[in-house]
């Protein structure tokens, strides 16, 4: 399809217009001509408002006027609500956007193969991120532990890094996993909750959602590793306006993944590793510059015997996390986490 889209200058005056419309009637004071409105249908109160982003996936557009028109709204916003921080779908040079909205839709390898890439990013290269579409996409209708585990390799990444990724969003969540809903030609594949008329389940990869969303601190403690075994990935060929790109080098990616934060009002230190590997993996973890851990704590897994394992309507709980509590722990220990896992240990000081 021919790419449609409207150039900066006059002709995108009203639709900046109708932006700073809709922004009024979301913050605006009631004496205001939006804001009258929103009170007058029935929400007296402004709705919290911090974040406004200017277009979508603009990287696709082959028109490069997005800069321009990024620049347009961006000068009326600021120069209204200059709180608000506005986000950028693709990088651009007339302005320096608050946020970087960026999107990854990867296979597991592809995943794990890039969950360092925020390690490598400079701190002064503003903007900061925000994730705001991505999925692993392995499994059909809802993501198979495979999922899970280039997901959890993934969040290590960006987790390890919030102090850049300030927020991040899972793109598909619900699919109908009825002969109906797998019968539409827009389906996802890579849900994280699948339902029919009487019954839903959670996906492994939403289990690791689950995990990495309440089993944290706000604190990220630095994290350093020797001897990680690797394996061999070879990065699919892509096609460039319709030619066949050269076939990109092998890389050696980890097989284990992981990050480590701190609740500062307890102590308590949240230690995150992904075995993406068929064996298990023992590790000995040293932890320096710490008050004395305790040697119990607790451990939540989410494992399965095969990558390719998931739940279902008939199988719902096939694989969910378990909690449990561990010794031998403490400031410097050896541990061996299972085949095909995500491990969060939860080490509390003494």
């Amino acid at each position: 399809l021919r790419q449609q889209h409207i150039e900066p200058g006059t002709n995108l005056v009203s639709y900046v217009q109708d932006a700073l419309d809709e922004i009024e009637y979301i913050i605006g004071g009631p004496k205001t001509k939006w804001g009258a409105q929103r009170v007058k249908d029935g929400h007296p109160a402004p709705f919290p408002l911090n974040y406004v982003e200017i277009g979508n996936e603009d990287f696709f557009d082959r028109s490069r006027s997005y800069d321009g028109r990024f620049a347009q709204f961006y000068d009326a916003i600021k120069a209204k609500y200059p709180r608000l921080q506005v986000i950028a779908t693709t990088r651009v040079s007339s302005r320096v956007p608050d946020l970087l909205d960026e999107h990854y839709y990867r296979s597991q390898e592809e995943m794990e193969a890039h969950a360092h890439d925020y390690d490598k990013r400079k701190r002064e290269d503003k903007p900061k991120v925000f994730v705001g579409e991505w999925a692993t996409r392995v499994g059909s209708p809802t993501p198979n532990m495979a999922g899970a585990l280039g997901d959890a390799a993934w969040m290590t990444g960006m987790e390890r890094n919030s102090d850049l990724v300030i927020m991040s969003c899972y793109a598909p969540l619900f699919v109908n996993v009825s002969d109906l809903g797998r019968g539409r030609s827009m389906q996802w594949k890579t849900d994280l909750i699948g339902y029919d008329a009487l019954n839903s389940y959670g996906s492994p990869a939403y289990y690791a959602q689950k995990m990495f969303s309440t089993l944290h601190g706000n604190e990220v403690l630095a994290t350093d590793s020797q001897g990680i075994p690797t394996y061999t990935w070879q990065p699919p060929a892509r096609r460039r306006g319709g030619v066949e790109q050269p076939r990109p080098p092998e890389q050696q990616v980890p097989t284990l993944f992981f990050d480590a934060t701190r609740d500062s009002a307890s102590g308590t230190i949240f230690l995150k590793v992904v075995n993406r590997q068929g064996t298990p993996q023992t590790v000995k973890i040293e932890i320096s510059g710490a008050p004395a851990l305790a040697s119990e704590g607790t451990m939540t897994v989410l494992k399965a015997d095969s990558p390719e394992d998931t739940n279902s309507i008939q199988d719902p709980m096939k694989i969910v996390p378990v909690t449990e509590r561990v010794d031998g722990l403490g400031n410097d220990f050896a541990r061996e986490f299972p085949p095909y896992s995500i491990t969060v240990l939860e080490l509390k000081p003494k």
